[in-house]
Order: C-alpha cells, then structure tokens, then sequence
C-alpha cells in the first residue's frame, strides 16, 4: 500500500509540473523515493502527461534496475539515482526546462541572491553546475549530470539551496516529498525571472547578508516563527 501512495504522489507530482507551466510536451520528470524499501518511483520515459495514471510510474532499486513495470523510466533516471544516493534527507526530486531558470542554466550562470524573495527559500545563491566534458557527454550522459550536480554541492547543504542549474541543460530541485520538490522548482522560476529582470535594471551585487540570514532563519531556522504553529 504504501508503495501505492508513492505512486500517486509522484504522478500528481508530474502533473503538477505541467499545470504550473513548467514543462512543456514531456520536457520533465519528478521522482520519489520510499528510503526504507530502498525503492524509487519515476515517470516513464516519453509518455504524455495527458495518456499517464499513477500505474504508468515505474518502479526501480537504487541500482537502477525495474521491479515491476511495463514501462521504460525516464532516460534522466540515472540522474536522480545519483542524488538520492548523494543526498540522503532527499524525498522527491523534479527536472524541468523552465524558460527562465533553463535561460540561466544555458548561460552557465548561477543566480544570485538578489532580495527576500529568493532569501525566504534559498540559502544563497542557485549555483551552476560546471559544463561536461565532451568525454562526459560521451559517457554515461545522465549518470555523469547526476555527478556533477554531486560535485557542485560539495561545500553547499542540499537542503538549504533545494536546486541547482545544470549547466547548457536546465534545473533540478528536490524536497523531502515530491510536492515539496516541485514548489521549489516553481520557486525557482519565479526568482529566476525576478533576477533576470533585476539584473537588467543594473543591479547584480547580492542582497545584503543580514537580509539573507534574516529571511532564511525566520522560516527555517531553529527559531523560526513565520507562520502557524
């Protein structure tokens, strides 16, 4: 049963990224993972949003071998295996092609903390992975994004700055659920726009640093208080 709920989470998960204007066609993907099975559910590869139900999701071990479907997973699911096996507080993980936050990836730039809105969710700025080699691009394609992503994080706590830019390609958030990885991914596309139009006004120095701590702790940080007990 409980497989039965990670299932339908992450198909409404999936839908959930179209019906935020996020992805386009089948450009995208989310993922969830049950940690005490050891299991991982994804969307399958090139399917229609439209034609999907929540049997459609493929099941795979960290390993990436199928349990049971009739289906391929999607061809970024060596990515999210990466990650989950990076990053152990991971639940839910989304990729779209998000126009604006895609934009800066394509630029290879990170977006910077410009204000409080991008301060409430984001613990500093939504860094840019380094750019494949063209030996890496030969490779193992999708298991060498989830590396370099791997790479990227290394001085930087994945659950502080929930997404990351793959540089030339596009995002990637996560969350401890799979509804949590897709708010940060519309988070994301709303500051990435707000930065691109703030950088265009002539300002692309970062928010002043009490603003950033300030507007981070409040929500999540040990004395947090916005919002409802």
């Amino acid at each position: 049963m409980r497989l039965t709920h990670l299932k339908q989470a992450v198909f409404e998960a999936n839908l959930s990224l179209v019906n935020e204007g996020l992805v386009k066609l089948t450009w995208g993907n989310a993922s969830g993972i049950d940690r005490e099975q050891g299991l991982v559910v994804i969307k399958p590869s090139g399917i229609s949003y439209d034609e999907m139900t929540p049997d459609d999701m493929v099941v795979l071990d960290l390993n990436g071998n199928v349990v049971n479907s009739r289906l391929k997973p999607s061809s970024d699911t060596p990515t999210h295996l990466v990650l989950y096996r990076a990053f152990p507080a991971l639940g839910g993980i989304v990729h779209t092609h998000s126009e604006w936050a895609t934009s800066w990836a394509q630029a290879c730039r990170n977006i910077p903390c410009l204000g409080t809105t991008h301060a409430d969710h984001f613990y500093g700025d939504v860094p840019c992975t380094r750019q494949l080699t063209p030996e890496e691009i030969r490779g193992e394609y999708e298991r060498t994004t989830g590396e370099v992503i791997r790479e990227t994080f290394t001085q930087i706590n994945s659950m502080e700055v929930p997404g990351v830019l793959v540089a030339e390609h596009g995002p990637f958030c996560w969350g401890k659920t799979p509804a949590e990885a897709v708010k940060h991914a519309i988070i994301l596309e709303e500051i990435a726009k707000m930065a691109f139009r703030t950088v265009m006004l002539g300002k692309s120095n970062a928010v002043q640093p009490a603003i950033l701590e300030k507007h981070y702790q409040r929500k999540h940080g040990p004395d947090a208080y916005y919002g409802q007990k």
